[in-house]
C-alpha cells in the first residue's frame, strides 16, 4: 500500500511527518522516544520517514510516549455550520486516518471524541490485517462489505457483510481482510480509543 496519512480537510499530511514534529516540539530525541516506545530507532526512523509499517499498537505507544492521545494525528477537523457542530457529521467532512503500511483506513463517524462512544467506518484493503492489539473498553462492530477474520482472545470468526459482533477491548483482539475486495466495518467503540 502507498504510506497515507491523516487526510481531514483534503490535505494529506503523513502520520510519520506529524510523529517527527511533535517528538521534535517537545524535546525528545529519537532514541528517547524509540525507547520509551519500546522500539528500535531505526524502525522510528523508518516511521517518520513513512517508510513502514505502522500497527495501531505501535502508535498508541509512540502517542503515549509523546503524551498525546492517538486522536492528535487527525488533522482538525473540517467544521460545518454552527447548529450540526458536535451534532451532525456530514460525509464529506469525516476525519480519516490511515495507518502506514497496514492496509487499514478510518473515518471517524462521529462528531467528535469528547463524548462516551466513538463511532468508526473501517476499510480494511484485500489480505490487509491488524496484528493483536488491546485497550481499554467494549466494542462491537457491523460488517457493512466484504469478509472479515476476526480474533477475539484464542477464538477466531469469519464474518460476512450483515454479520456483527462485540466484545470486551482488553482481551487481545485482530482483524484481517481474507477477501479479493475491500471489508468496510462500523465499530462503535467505548470510551472512545482514538
Amino acid at each position: 500500500m502507498v504510506p497515507e496519512g491523516i487526510d481531514a480537510a483534503g490535505d494529506e499530511t503523513f502520520i510519520g511527518e506529524q510523529i517527527r514534529a511533535l517528538r521534535r516540539i517537545k524535546g525528545f530525541t529519537i532514541q528517547q522516544v524509540a525507547d520509551g516506545a519500546g522500539i528500535s530507532t531505526g524502525y522510528l526512523s523508518q516511521i517518520e520517514r513513512n517508510r513502514s509499517k505502522l500497527p495501531i499498537g505501535v502508535l498508541k505507544k509512540i502517542a503515549n510516549m509523546l503524551g498525546v492521545q492517538i486522536s492528535w494525528f487527525f488533522q482538525p477537523e473540517t467544521l460545518g455550520p454552527p447548529e450540526e457542530r458536535d451534532l451532525i457529521v456530514r460525509a464529506g467532512r469525516r476525519r480519516k486516518m490511515s495507518f502506514t503500511g497496514t492496509g487499514i483506513s478510518e473515518e471517524l463517524l462521529s462528531p467528535n471524541l469528547l463524548g462516551p462512544i466513538e463511532l468508526l467506518l473501517s476499510t480494511i484493503d484485500p489480505q490487509a490485517d491488524s496484528d493483536f492489539y488491546s485497550h481499554d473498553g467494549a466494542e462491537a462492530g457491523l460488517v457493512i462489505e466484504g469478509v472479515l477474520d476476526l480474533w477475539i482472545g484464542e477464538k477466531s470468526f469469519r464474518l460476512e457483510a450483515g454479520d456483527s459482533f462485540s466484545f470486551s477491548s482488553t482481551e487481545v483482539h485482530r482483524c484481517a481482510n481474507p477477501g479479493t475486495i475491500p471489508t468496510k466495518v462500523v465499530w462503535v467503540i467505548t470510551p472512545p480509543h482514538y
